[in-house]
């Protein structure tokens, strides 16, 4: 307890001192709190003072630094009115960087109204930027004026697919020639879409940046109007002047309707060329330069002034096209439209893409619109082709019974029909017909061949000989099977049809026997002869001839000479022009002919070899009638002297 106590006491002593301490460190921080107050009421001016010249200093650091960005400004004016002042044509680059410049410093200015002088600064660099927008007018058309010239023809023929260009003898003008011994050839499988067209260079690659970027500072100046006529207006020309010198000419119905069908044969081989090269080369080579030098303007005027530039090129183009369609229809046209349709068609699609866009609508309708005038056109022909034939009322006779002009026209008409039968059916499909279009191509053609049967039985009753009514039959029909046999007309109009005629034409054949041969046949037979008289055969005879009159078989014997030769006279002048139906012909009428005159010689011959002067009578041989009969069918020249 003691020892707790003295602890106690020595603790309480300890917390007395350690109050005294405590009160005596707050008495000397209250006394610091005092002396710090006073002294920084004593600082305070000074403070106040220190921070003004500090603002002072920074708004003169500003001040300058805001005077220099401004006499930069004035710097770079100056610089960019020296190269205005210069113009663009020595160093176009620097220029276009002045006008640049120029625009950034009148947006410069434009924010800094205050200024007293920023008005006058803004009116000098916005003179300065009219007198450069006008130098770049000036040099954007002289660039245009220098380097939209028209391009050569020689220059666009070397563009082309070697199988499209024309030999060095057509260089000179008439490309069409050309394109008329080739055409045919053309649709015997010669692809002509998958040859490489080069495009042809209409303004030097190293220009167009140059436009392009001359284009571009004329609209960002408000003037994308005078721009774009300008461009179009050179481009228009030159477009214009290339097809003048490929041979292109502006022609209307009248115009095609007096011109002699050679003429205008080869004009239509040339606008199949000229619709090539125009769409292939000239039109798509203006659009791809077009899309380039106005690649930043707005989409709609960029496309009108494509549209400006090549609307006249395409209306001359396909005037001629609709002039075509709308003129007198005549066979031979048809084939010439199914080459306008085709190459219409060939060309459609491009033409869609090259002249996208609102403002080429009417070219483009304009280009459908004819594909379906050619279409319907050349349907129209069709029909009246098939009226012509069934009516044809030509006078021309064929004296010797061979093919009829008329035949071998329509049947090479129909060989070139299937030449087109790829084109047909798309040209059928233009029109809603109720059929298949290779059905239909195949109702046409029989119809055709329907119409030409007609008229040759018409024109065959033009002869007097029935024989020879059936031969001129014969003939042609033969040739109408050989022909759809040759050229696979066939697949359209089937064997059956193929088989039908044939029939028809070994019918034609032994009816020319029939008429033909009946009669002097006649002469050889055995029945009719009569017996007895003076003249008769006595006990001598062999029975087969016994009471048989002399006279009545010297009688046959004459009438079958006289009869003979005339045959021969008028029918070697007859033809048959096909070889192998001459010769079954031939052979027919022999195998028919001659076992008669042998059989006939061999039973009564000896009756009149024994008389007087026999060789009156028995003039022929069987191998002389086979000769003879070899010479049947050859077309001599009338009124030949008898053999």
């Amino acid at each position: 307890m003691e020892m707790l106590a003295e602890k106690a006491t020595l603790l309480r002593e300890s917390l007395q001192k350690s109050q005294a301490n405590t009160e005596s460190m707050v008495a000397i921080l209250g006394s610091f709190d005092h002396r710090l107050s006073a002294l920084d009421t004593a600082m305070r001016p000074t403070q106040v003072r220190t921070r003004s010249i500090r603002m002072a200093h920074e708004n003169i650091n500003r001040t300058l630094k805001a005077a220099e960005v401004i006499l930069a400004q004035f710097d770079l004016s100056r610089q960019a009115e020296a190269k205005i002042l210069r113009g663009p044509h020595e160093d176009l680059e620097s220029f276009l960087e002045a006008v640049d410049q120029l625009r950034k410093i009148a947006k410069f200015f434009s924010s800094y109204k205050s200024l007293m002088s920023s008005d006058g600064v803004l009116n000098h660099v916005n003179n300065l930027l009219s007198k450069a927008i006008l130098k770049l007018e000036e040099e954007f058309k002289q660039l245009l004026s220098n380097y939209s010239k028209p391009v050569e023809p020689d220059r666009l023929f070397d563009c082309l697919p070697n199988s499209l260009r024309p030999t060095p003898s057509d260089h000179s003008g008439d490309i069409g020639k050309n394109y008329a011994a080739t055409s045919n050839s053309e649709h015997q499988g010669k692809s002509l879409e998958t040859g490489i067209y080069k495009p042809p260079t209409l303004i030097p690659p190293r220009i167009v940046p140059l436009l392009h970027d001359l284009a571009q500072q004329m609209v960002q100046a408000g003037r994308h109007q005078q721009c774009l006529k300008i461009y179009g207006d050179f481009r228009a020309s030159a477009l214009e002047q290339s097809l003048r010198k490929l041979g292109v000419e502006r022609l209307n119905k009248d115009d095609v309707q007096k011109m002699q069908w050679e003429v205008l044969e080869a004009k239509i081989g040339n606008w199949i060329h000229f619709m090539r090269i125009a769409v292939k080369l000239l039109f798509a080579g203006e659009r791809k330069i077009c899309n380039e030098i106005f690649d930043t303007v707005d989409n709609n005027l960029k496309e009108q002034c494509f549209a400006d530039v090549t609307a006249n090129s395409v209306a001359t183009l396909l005037s001629f096209g609709e002039a075509i369609a709308k003129s007198k229809r005549s066979p031979e046209k048809l084939f010439v439209l199914l080459d306008m349709y085709e190459i219409m068609r060939e060309l459609h699609g491009e033409m869609e893409t090259i002249f996208e866009g609102k403002a080429c609508f009417d070219m483009r309708d304009s280009a459908l619109y004819l594909i379906k005038r050619l279409a319907q056109t050349a349907q129209e022909t069709f029909s009246d082709f098939e009226d012509a034939v069934e009516k044809d009322a030509s006078k021309t006779t064929v004296l010797d019974g061979t093919v009829h002009p008329l035949t071998s026209y329509v049947l090479n008409y129909v060989k070139f029909l299937f030449d087109y039968q790829t084109t047909l059916n798309l040209l059928f499909k233009e029109f809603d017909t109720g059929h298949e279009s290779d059905s239909q191509l195949a109702i046409l053609t029989t119809r055709i061949m329907q119409a030409l049967l007609t008229n040759l039985d018409g024109k065959s009753k033009q002869y007097k000989d029935q024989a020879l009514t059936n031969l001129f039959l014969m003939n042609n029909i033969h040739y109408m099977v050989r022909s759809v046999r040759r050229f696979e007309a066939k697949d359209i109009l089937g064997d059956d049809w193929v088989q039908r005629h044939r029939r028809i034409v070994q019918q034609y054949a032994n009816q020319y026997k029939r008429l033909a041969w009946a009669k002097i046949l006649q002469t050889l037979t055995f029945q009719g002869v009569p017996s007895g008289g003076s003249g008769s055969m006595g006990g001598n005879d062999t029975g087969s001839t016994s009471g048989v009159s002399r006279a009545t078989i010297k009688d046959r014997f004459k009438s079958f000479n006289v009869q003979f030769e005339e045959l021969h006279q008028r029918q070697s002048q007859w033809t048959v022009p096909d070889q192998e139906l001459r010769e079954s012909l031939r052979l027919a009428v022999g195998e028919v002919l001659l076992p008669a005159y042998r059989s006939f010689l061999k039973r009564f011959g000896p009756m009149i070899e024994s008389g007087k002067n026999p060789v009156k009578y028995i003039r022929y041989t069987p191998e002389d009638l086979d000769r003879m009969l070899g010479e049947f069918f050859e077309g001599k020249v009338w009124n030949e002297p008898k053999r």
